[in-house]
């Protein structure tokens, strides 16, 4: 058994582009999840991450009635959608390249995953 997990094991994320700047949104599948990724997922971690992207700063924002963290990478599009000659103008698939990354293992991962039947039991009856 491996000592990290991928944070997709326990969220999923949106990404997009606030003009030179990338916004990703990462939402925890529990809130228990939603606990743990608040501790581990800094800014630093974050802006450790996408080194390469050079951005100026991270920031993070708690989302906690959606159970989410959101995160801005300031000046990290290369211009921007009309400007940048990057392949990924707007920052769409920095959703992806985060939950790739490699978190500590939590003790109590089963309760932090993506399970189908918490979806029938959170559906409206009627």
């Amino acid at each position: 058994m491996s000592d990290t997990i991928r944070l997709g094991d326990i969220a999923h994320a949106r990404s997009g582009d606030k003009g030179n700047h990338a916004n990703i949104g990462v939402i925890a599948w529990t809130a228990v999840g939603a606990e743990y990724i608040g501790r581990v997922l800094t800014e630093q971690r974050v802006a450790e991450f996408f080194l390469p992207l050079r951005p100026r700063g991270v920031e993070r924002f708690p989302m906690p009635g959606i159970h989410a963290w959101n995160f801005l990478l300031y000046d990290a599009l290369g211009g921007g959608a009309s400007r940048s000659l990057r392949i990924d103008t707007q920052g769409k698939t920095l959703a992806l390249a985060i939950l790739e990354m490699r978190i500590p293992r939590p003790s109590n991962l089963d309760e932090m995953r993506f399970a189908s039947e918490d979806l029938v039991a959170a559906r409206p009856q009627g």
